[in-house]
């Protein structure tokens, strides 16, 4: 398990821009418009896919650590 490290608060520091880029990116699936709005505030209008990216990015320069 390289890549799963949840004690670890750099894994957590990027999963967190990860989830919350895939919540972003499913709103037509769940409808929580109000719950993106206030993501979209607290990231600073970050797309969807940067937040993904920077989380993948994140997870994997952890588990080559």
């Amino acid at each position: 398990m390289k890549y799963l490290k949840p004690l670890s608060l750099t894994w957590w520091a990027s999963m967190v821009p990860l989830v919350l880029g895939l919540f972003m990116a499913t709103l037509p699936l769940h409808g929580q418009m109000a719950a993106v709005a206030v993501i979209e505030a607290m990231t600073g209008g970050a797309p969807a896919y940067a937040l993904i990216n920077a989380g993948l990015l994140g997870v994997g320069l952890r588990g080559a650590l």
